[in-house]
């Protein structure tokens, strides 16, 4: 028997692969399938990139549109920390920052930052130099897959290599419509990442989006390790229910668009915060309660 849960997954896919962009939306609830969708998305890029051309004046126009579409690939990747090499031989971060603020201050990106580590405060603990891209809308990241990944995830919702990067993608877009500033932590030596963090005004919160089954190793040692005084909780979006164990809070991917909602509830009432016990698999009764 299908739950409520898979019916909501299932639509919030939809609106990953669809995004929130008005003629795309109107165009599928018009059709009640995605049947058009995908031109007018790869209309709208058209214009974005006609955007850049026309008004990055003073710009270096063919490094903007250089860094616009390799976002995508580079997402695509384990690493999805963006690497300007990656865009042109002998790129350096000195020759296309105001490119990429340039594609921030337009409205196009939201860039996450890695803290330098992982305390509070946040601004001013971050390296500049090092960040990931996302495209503010996922159904515009979405668009710009190849073809046969396309027909894939329309036609059989398969994410294939790209399921870690449309998911970390549409959190990152949820956070950022809750207010937050965007910023990930990963180790030098590469043993401790992270992908996003969010604060309340006592304390730091590690947020992992989990695209696959499996422990948040990560995320436990942030919490559970005297290393990192100003954690002691942390978030965990994944494909399941709701649910909470060892101070890590679960939620569906799609909640993540109350995130601030929520940890204002938690604030105000300190005492509700821990959950050292229970179960990560919903049947915590303070969350059925948010």
């Amino acid at each position: 028997m299908k739950t409520p849960s898979f019916f909501c997954s299932r639509l919030f896919l939809d609106y990953c692969i669809l995004g929130g962009m008005p003629a795309v939306i109107r165009e599928y609830i018009a059709r009640g399938t995605f049947e058009g969708t995908l031109d007018i998305q790869r209309q709208l890029l058209e214009d974005y990139r006609e955007d850049i051309r026309k008004y990055a004046e003073g710009m270096n126009q063919a490094r903007i549109l250089n860094v616009f579409e390799h976002i995508p690939i580079q997402l695509a990747k384990d690493n999805k920390k963006f690497q300007i090499s990656k865009v042109a031989k002998g790129a350096r971060f000195k020759d296309y920052r105001g490119c990429i603020e340039w594609l921030k201050d337009a409205g196009i990106v939201n860039l996450c930052y890695c803290l330098n580590y992982p305390e509070l405060p946040l601004r001013g603990n971050y390296d500049e130099a090092k960040y990931k891209i996302y495209f503010f809308d996922t159904g515009l990241f979405v668009a710009m897959l190849d073809e046969e990944a396309q027909e894939d995830l329309r036609v059989n919702r398969n994410l294939g290599v790209y399921k870690g990067a449309l998911y970390e993608s549409i959190v990152g877009e949820a956070l950022t419509k809750c207010g937050y500033d965007l910023y990930y932590y990963k180790k030098e030596d590469s043993t401790l990442e992270e992908d996003f963090f969010v604060r309340t005004q006592k304390n730091l919160l590690p947020v992992e989006v989990k695209a696959k089954r499996g422990t948040a190793k990560s995320l436990r040692t942030l919490i559970q390790s005297d290393h990192y005084p100003d954690i002691r909780y942390g978030i965990k979006f994944t494909a399941g229910n709701i649910g909470c164990s060892d101070n890590i809070y679960t939620f569906p991917y799609f909640c993540a668009f109350l995130s601030r909602e929520y940890l204002k509830w938690v604030s105000s009432e300190e005492g509700k915060f821990d959950c050292e016990g229970g179960a990560d698999d919903g049947s915590c009764e303070e969350h059925r309660q948010v």
